[in-house]
C-alpha cells in the first residue's frame, strides 16, 4: 500500500459565479503612478517586475500622476475620446442590427475601447496590426470610413469580402488593419514575421500582434514568443486580458497565480502590465514598446488587463456563467468615464460638451447606416451570388470547380 494520498488535479475556478460577486482581489493592483518607466533599452529580464505590477497613470480623481504620464495635447485627447466614443455608438448600433437580422453576427468590444484607440495613435502610418475581432478600436482611431465596415457587416453587394468572411472579420490594409482569421492565435506568427521581413528588407515599419488571454494557451502564441526573441522582431505582442475567454475564466488559460505578462519574460521578451482601461497608461506603453521595436531594441509583451463588459458574441449568454453586474464592480472602471473625468478635470472637456459629442456621433453612425443599408442587407436578402465563391480562388479555376459550380447551376 501506498503512504501517499491520490493524486488529483487543480481546475481553476473563476472568483464569482452567477448570483455572487465577483472577488476582483486576485487582480494585484498598483496604485497610480508607483511603477518605475525604464528606458527603452533596458535588457528583458530587468523588466521582470512590471510583468508583474499594473503601469497606471489616472488616479482615482482623474489627475495624471507618475513616471508614465505621456505628452499629450488636449486636442489628441479630445480625439481618443470621440474615438472611444464612435467605437461604443458603433458597437451599440451593430448589435441592434444583428438582432433585427441585418447582419449574422456581432462582437462588441464594450469596455476594451481605451486600448486599440490608444495604441492605434501611438503607432506610425505603416506600422501593421494583426487584430482579433474585438479591435475596432483601432479603425475609429484611423477612421475608417464607417460605411466600408457596415457592408462588410450586411454582407451586401458593396461588402469587400463579398459575402465570404465572417462579420467583424475586417481587412484594411491602406490602415495598417490586416485580415483577420476566426482561426484563434494564427494571427501572432504573421504578426512576428511580418516584423522580420520589415526587417530584412530594411524597412521602419513595425508589426502588433493582438491576443486574448483565452488563445495564448494556443502553440501558435508560445511558437511566436520564441521567434521574436530569438531574431529580436520588431513587434509588439498584445495579450489582452478580458478576464473571460468565450466562457472560461482566465485561469484555464494559465492566468491563476501569476500574470499572462510574465510569459513574456519566460521568452526573453521586455514585458509590461498595464491598466487596460487608463487611456493615458496604454498611450504611453504602446508608445514605449514601439519606440524599442523601432530602434531595434526587440519585441516587446504586453498585458492589458481590462474587462469584457458585454457578451462574448451575439451567440453568447454571459449570465450563465458569472455574475450579471460583474462590470459595474470591476476595479479599473470604464475607460470612457476616465478619460472623461481627467479632461474635464483639467478644463478641456465638460458635460455638456460630452453629451453634444454623443449626439453627434450617434447622427454620423445613423446616416452611415442608413447609406450602408442601402445597398443591402441579410434582412433584405441582397447578398452576393453563390457563384462568387468560386472565384478569385485560382488565377485560372480548376475542371473540379467549374463542375461544382455548372452542378450548383450558378
Amino acid at each position: 500500500m501506498s503512504q501517499h494520498a491520490p493524486l488529483r488535479l487543480h481546475v481553476p475556478e473563476p472568483t464569482g459565479r452567477p448570483g455572487q460577486h465577483t472577488d476582483f482581489s486576485y487582480l494585484h493592483l498598483s496604485p497610480a503612478g508607483a511603477v518605475r518607466r525604464p528606458p527603452i533599452d533596458t535588457q528583458p529580464v530587468e523588466t521582470s517586475d512590471l510583468a508583474f505590477a499594473l503601469i497606471r497613470v489616472l488616479d482615482d480623481d482623474g489627475n495624471a500622476v507618475g513616471p508614465w504620464v505621456p505628452e499629450l495635447t488636449p486636442e489628441q485627447l479630445r480625439f481618443g475620446l470621440r474615438a472611444m466614443l464612435k467605437t461604443r455608438i458603433f458597437d451599440a448600433r451593430m448589435l441592434i442590427a444583428q438582432r433585427q437580422k441585418k447582419l449574422s453576427f456581432y462582437m462588441q468590444c464594450l469596455g476594451e475601447e481605451a486600448i486599440a484607440v490608444a495604441h492605434a495613435l501611438a503607432l506610425e502610418p505603416g506600422d501593421m496590426n494583426f487584430p482579433t475581432y474585438r479591435q475596432q478600436g483601432l479603425l475609429m482611431a484611423r477612421e475608417v470610413p464607417l460605411v466600408e465596415l457596415m457592408c462588410q457587416l450586411f454582407s451586401n453587394q458593396r461588402d469587400p469580402m463579398k459575402g465570404r468572411q465572417l462579420p467583424v472579420l475586417y481587412s484594411f490594409r491602406k490602415y495598417g488593419f490586416f485580415s483577420i482569421s476566426g482561426n484563434l492565435a494564427t494571427q501572432m506568427p504573421q504578426a512576428v514575421g511580418w516584423g522580420m521581413a520589415s526587417a530584412i528588407k530594411g524597412d521602419t515599419k513595425i508589426a502588433s500582434g493582438w491576443i486574448g488571454d483565452g488563445s495564448t494557451a494556443e502553440a501558435d502564441f508560445h511558437t511566436a514568443l520564441t521567434f521574436a526573441h530569438v531574431y529580436r522582431a520588431p513587434v509588439i505582442i498584445n495579450v489582452v486580458n478580458n478576464q473571460w475567454a468565450i466562457s472560461t475564466f482566465e485561469a484555464i488559460a494559465g492566468g491563476e497565480g501569476t500574470t499572462f505578462a510574465a510569459r513574456g519574460i519566460g521568452a526573453g521578451i521586455a514585458s509590461l502590465r498595464v491598466d487596460g482601461n487608463d487611456f493615458l497608461a496604454v498611450h504611453a506603453a504602446s508608445r514605449w514598446a514601439a519606440d524599442r521595436a523601432r530602434n531595434n531594441l526587440g519585441p516587446t509583451l504586453i498585458e492589458w488587463v481590462t474587462y469584457r463588459a458585454g457578451a462574448h458574441s451575439t451567440s453568447d449568454d454571459p449570465t450563465k456563467y458569472r455574475p450579471a453586474d460583474d462590470w459595474q464592480h470591476f476595479p479599473l472602471g470604464d475607460p470612457v468615464a476616465r478619460l472623461k473625468q481627467h479632461l474635464i478635470a483639467r478644463g478641456e472637456w465638460s458635460e455638456d460638451r460630452h453629451a453634444a459629442a454623443q449626439k453627434e456621433l450617434e447622427a454620423e453612425i445613423a446616416a452611415a447606416q442608413k447609406e450602408a443599408e442601402s445597398y443591402g442587407s441579410l434582412a433584405d436578402g441582397h447578398v452576393h451570388s453563390a457563384a462568387s465563391m468560386f472565384e478569385d480562388v485560382y488565377k485560372d479555376m480548376p475542371a473540379h470547380l467549374l463542375r461544382q459550380r455548372q452542378e450548383l447551376g450558378v
